[in-house]
């Protein structure tokens, strides 16, 4: 569906409103869903998970209900039962809502500074988060092996965005080898997704445009005698191969 046709359906002021119930949603929804986080994770981490899926499972029928953005999944068979290495494309915030909500255990890498945010950085702390100083450099990359090799050893996933940040649709790639190194280090096998999130949620936009998220998930990639550099480029192939087929550039030319 393209903008012309899309503004046929719904005006901008109809699309920010509804945009703008969804984010009052999302915000009550972190305040009241926090609590069971906090207090569940002082003595047991799976009932804080649980906690957290619900609350990523809301925003995600939030965002049905008051933007009609819903998904259509492949390779769903593909997410595997005992802990591995995500890397995932990263366009929008929607897909941290949909890998919490669809792994069956994982902790994010995300940036330390997240720690900061009151109520949101105490809950992603008390759920195993790998948190890093992005300015570390190989320190970063170091810590980040440690924390998880501990979290794989409990049978926690590790999602990693291998391009840092989010990237618009049709942006260059730029992946980076510290997803990639994990795996190297752990033996831990990486499960690829491919997401155009960014072309319904634009990065730096307010507006959720209504339609269908596209997400592919790949069959495991085996870590197993391979270098890092061999990982990244077998996963990036994998991702990019399937963002060529999903991604419009033209849908909303934002």
């Amino acid at each position: 569906m393209n903008q012309s046709t899309t503004a046929q359906l719904y005006n901008r002021p109809v699309l920010y409103i509804r945009s703008l119930v969804f984010w009052i949603f999302s915000i009550a929804n972190t305040l009241i869903m926090a609590l069971p986080v906090l207090g569940f994770s002082l003595f047991s981490y799976r009932l804080a998970a649980a906690s957290a899926k619900i609350w990523a499972r809301l925003n995600l029928l939030a965002l049905r209900v008051f933007c009609n953005l819903s998904c259509e999944v492949e390779g769903q068979d593909n997410v595997p039962e005992k802990g591995c290495i995500v890397l995932s494309k990263h366009q929008s915030t929607w897909e941290t809502y949909f890998l919490y909500s669809t792994l069956p255990n994982c902790a994010f890498v995300a940036k330390k500074s997240l720690l900061w945010i009151p109520i949101f950085g105490w809950a992603i702390a008390a759920l195993k988060f790998i948190m890093i100083d992005r300015s570390s450099g190989r320190t970063a990359v170091v810590q980040m092996i440690e924390q998880a090799r501990d979290r794989l050893s409990h049978n926690i996933s590790i999602v990693v965005f291998p391009e840092g940040t989010r990237m618009r649709p049709g942006a260059d790639t730029n992946y980076r080898i510290g997803g990639a190194a994990i795996a190297e280090q752990t033996g831990a096998d990486v499960l690829p997704v491919a997401v155009n999130s960014g072309e319904y949620w634009p990065r730096m936009g307010f507006i959720k445009w209504p339609g269908k998220i596209s997400v592919r998930i790949g069959p495991t990639i085996s870590s197993e005698g391979k270098s890092a550099a061999t990982i990244m480029r077998e996963t990036e192939t994998w991702i990019e191969g399937e963002m060529a087929k999903i991604t419009d550039t033209n849908r909303f030319p934002y």
